[in-house]
């Protein structure tokens, strides 16, 4: 079953722009989920673009030419992205990862990585930062990434054979 990703877009003009305080305050209690498990992960999805069209994530029935993928401007911004993700921090959320789409096509991701990297803990230690990626572009990126600040990469793989590949696409 394939269920139609609908972006949350915020009309300009509104008001419904959310505010963050200026002061962080330490939060008193780790977020939980309704079992009262401390959450400590936190998915960000950097951009609803991708290059492939797996059958089980973006089928090209939904995911055509005609698709309303988000504009630029309505993308979080490296910088809401980092005062949200140091807001989390404060929770208890301890690592982060980035996704998409594909998250390697948003431009100059090593340098949310590296203003990422800067967060720390309540008890001061660095975020755990990583990227759930299918590889297409790792080969130009990788270094610059590693330069920034990523720990740790996860390559989504269909298949190692072409044809195996290509009957997922």
């Amino acid at each position: 079953m394939v269920e139609k990703v609908i972006p949350i877009r915020i009309a300009e003009g509104t008001g419904l722009v959310p505010s963050i305080p200026t002061e962080l305050v330490p939060a008193s209690n780790l977020t939980q989920d309704t079992r009262s498990r401390p959450l400590r992960d936190l998915r960000i999805s950097v951009t609803d673009r991708c290059n492939f069209r797996c059958t089980y994530c973006m089928p090209k029935e939904i995911f055509d030419q005609n698709y309303p993928y988000l504009s630029h401007q309505e993308l979080l911004s490296f910088e809401e992205i980092t005062r949200l993700s140091t807001i989390f921090a404060t929770t208890g959320i301890e690592k982060i990862r980035l996704t998409g789409g594909e998250p390697l096509l948003r431009k100059n991701l090593e340098v949310l990585i590296a203003m990422l990297a800067k967060i720390r803990t309540p008890s001061g230690r660095p975020l755990d930062l990583t990227l759930t990626t299918n590889g297409s572009i790792l080969r130009k990126k990788a270094a610059a990434l590693k330069v920034a600040g990523l720990q740790r990469i996860t390559v989504s793989l269909d298949g190692l054979d072409d044809a195996v590949f290509k009957k997922n696409e």
